[in-house]
């Protein structure tokens, strides 16, 4: 997962990829950092999404741009469209799930 250190960057990958997962989270969140290797783990499945890793305390403004009350936070983007959201809990079956789900989607 690549970390974007701009809001210009992340803009950029959501609006150019057909498929992105944007994961916010904040450097001082335990929660964050254990969920991180297990999204990275699951997007191994879906080579098609651009993930990328922004921290909230490096990129202020991502907060206030994505509606971002609480972290972490997962948000997939289609084409800059805004496709599925989950924040503070994520459950990764439900993740998996809406993963296969628009993947399926852009293979057909």
């Amino acid at each position: 997962m690549r970390q974007i250190q701009t809001i210009d960057e992340v803009q950029n990958v959501i609006n150019e990829e057909l498929l992105s997962l944007v994961y916010i989270s904040s450097r001082g969140c335990s929660v964050c950092h254990s969920l991180l290797p297990q999204i990275e783990k699951l997007l191994e499945e879906y080579p098609r999404f651009t993930s990328i890793h922004v921290d909230v305390n490096e990129v202020k403004m991502i907060a206030g741009r994505y509606t971002v009350f609480t972290v972490p936070a997962v948000i997939v983007f289609s084409e800059g469209k805004e496709l599925f959201r989950k924040a503070r809990f994520v459950p990764m079956e439900e993740l998996n799930q809406q993963l296969a789900k628009y993947n399926r989607f852009i293979q057909e």
